[in-house]
């Protein structure tokens, strides 16, 4: 009887610790991140009130009618323990009111501190204080084919378990750019991945293996015509280095500062004049003034120059260097690089930007 017994104890034993080996075996460095970054994921719940409008038959004219709350939703991640959030601009544009809820279903009001419609981010303050917050890692050491994880709140799933769901894939693409969109938000330089990104998953963060925020999801890659179609296998989000720098500007500004001056005038070369003047491109812009103690001046650049390329792009109008400037996010203290065409010989030339006196 003391040997069945014995033999009992025994099997036992062996069960318990064949079973704890099984869920041991069942946690990951993808569980652990999901556990580790999941408490600091937001539901950001946006009110905008909207007039709706109504027609007189008689006068022809519009007029309000009356008010109606629109609602809608997207993601974030607090990024410090005193309630600081980044997620999309586009999440929060032309919102009266926003809360944001953490996991565990706490729902707190947050405050737009400021917002940058050019990068699509936003940084909000959440009321309270000693919150979860997610540790920020280093996008600029990414690799094509390590493991990520989107989390945050597509269709709105977070309402119904409290906690932000979590798809996974791998880094699929680095260095994306899409340029500047009709909407002014300038796409550059974005990790593309395959973790399933829906609706209302922009804004929240894309997080490595080891538990470290690497981008914000923004947007995902879908069929234009279908524009209620989900996820296609391909997302993308900014690299949290470029949402950490605009997001300290507008902690501490309320605003991300472009203005830059260069001190140039010019206007553009056709190609009859380009032609007629020998230069040896068909492209190109000439400059009709330079200001006294500008950037334009320091650099060497002089009336009659033809500016060919600007950090190797050609030119062939004005607004090209603004868009180059602005798709390329240089501020006040970057440096382009042009190939001027002078005298009958290509120079190359470095100018640093000007800070822009309002």
């Amino acid at each position: 009887m003391i040997k069945v017994y014995i033999l009992f104890l025994l099997f036992n034993f062996f069960a318990i610790t064949y079973s704890n080996s099984i869920s041991e075996s069942r946690e990951t460095a993808i569980t652990r991140a999901i556990k580790l970054v999941g408490p600091a994921v937001a539901s950001i719940n946006v009110e905008q009130h909207t007039p709706s409008v109504s027609f007189d038959p008689f006068f022809g004219l519009i007029y309000p009618k009356d008010i109606y709350p629109m609602k809608n939703s997207g993601s974030g991640v607090v990024i410090s323990p005193d309630g600081f959030l980044i997620t999309n601009y586009h999440v929060v544009e032309d919102a009266d009111k926003i809360t944001s809820t953490l996991s565990g279903g706490d729902e707190f009001d947050a405050e737009i501190i400021g917002f940058d419609q050019t990068s699509d981010l936003a940084l909000l303050k959440l009321d309270g204080s000693n919150f979860p917050f997610a540790r920020l890692g280093d996008s600029d050491n990414l690799i094509i084919g390590e493991w990520v994880i989107a989390l945050g709140n597509p269709f709105e799933l977070f309402t119904i378990s409290n906690n932000p769901s979590a798809s996974v894939g791998i880094v699929s693409g680095l260095n994306m750019d899409f340029g500047m969109q009709k909407s002014g938000k300038v796409l550059q330089n974005m990790i593309q991945t395959d973790a399933a990104i829906n609706p209302g998953n922009s804004g929240g963060p894309l997080i490595d293996a080891n538990g470290r925020v690497i981008g914000i999801n923004t947007f995902i890659f879908t069929d234009y015509d279908d524009h209620f179609r989900g996820s296609v296998g391909i997302g993308f989000a900014i690299p949290i280095n470029i949402a950490r720098k605009v997001a300290e500007e507008l902690r501490i500004n309320g605003e991300v500062d472009r203005g830059y001056s260069t001190g140039l005038v010019v206007q553009t070369v056709t190609r009859s004049i380009s032609r007629y003047l020998g230069l040896p491109e068909d492209n190109g812009v000439v400059i009709v003034n330079v200001a006294k103690k500008s950037s334009a001046e320091k650099a060497g650049l002089e009336p009659g120059d033809f500016i060919i390329r600007v950090n190797n792009m050609n030119i062939e109008k004005p607004s090209d260097i603004r868009k180059i400037i602005l798709e390329n996010d240089l501020r006040s203290g970057d440096v382009l690089k042009l190939e001027i065409y002078r005298d009958g010989k290509l120079k190359n030339k470095k100018m640093k930007l000007g800070k822009f006196i309002k």
